[in-house]
């Protein structure tokens, strides 16, 4: 249990993907204009990450290491993904279309974010079980959803700031995000006291 804990802690907090590792840029910088589109967003790469940990330690663990194809790895990974996100997609489209319209372009894109390859590859590299592949999977997206809401919270306020003219825009976002990115460096030192 405390090793799952751990695992949970590090992925979510202190290797936090978009801020530490710097995966699932494009969506984090493109759908973080409203903190309700982000909340989707974020809901969606939960699933589609959590689903993903779980098909591919089953396929790695059951059928291409029995069979000799670790290599196949990355391949078959990105097929599993590219069907798991056509499933949200759809279910979107017919359970919440204002979210699917407001997610616009962004939601085919979670099938090429890097983030939810790098979750799986991590598994793998990491030699986590199931379980543990899993809980990885769920904390890193948490940690993902996290960030983007945050995000999306400062850029709402921002907006409404007297930002220098150089500054407006893409500049702007990606100042927060860095100075984002050394708060989450802060968490390093919580989890070395945990260990």
């Amino acid at each position: 249990m405390k090793e799952l804990l751990f695992i949970a802690v590090g992925s979510a907090l202190v290797n936090n993907v978009v801020l530490s590792q710097f995966l699932g840029i494009c969506p984090f910088l493109g759908v973080s204009k409203n903190v309700k589109t982000a909340g989707g967003m974020g809901g969606a790469v939960i699933f589609v990450i959590t689903i993903a940990s779980f098909v591919t330690g089953l396929i790695y663990k059951f059928i291409l290491v029995p069979a000799n194809f670790e290599y196949l790895q990355t391949i078959v990974f990105i097929l599993v993904i590219a069907a798991l996100v056509q499933f949200v997609e759809m279910f979107l489209k017919k359970a919440m279309p204002p979210l699917y319209n407001s997610l616009g372009v962004y939601l085919p894109l979670i099938t090429t974010n890097c983030a939810v390859l790098g979750v799986a590859l991590t598994n793998v590299s990491e030699s986590y079980s199931i379980l543990e592949g899993v809980v990885n999977g769920i904390a890193t997206a948490t940690g993902f959803l996290v960030a983007i809401v945050l995000m999306a919270g400062i850029r709402e306020k921002i907006e409404y700031n007297d930002i220098p003219e150089a500054f407006k825009g893409t500049p702007i976002v990606l100042v927060t995000a860095g100075l984002m990115a050394i708060a989450f460096f802060g968490f390093s030192g919580l989890f070395s006291e945990l260990m």
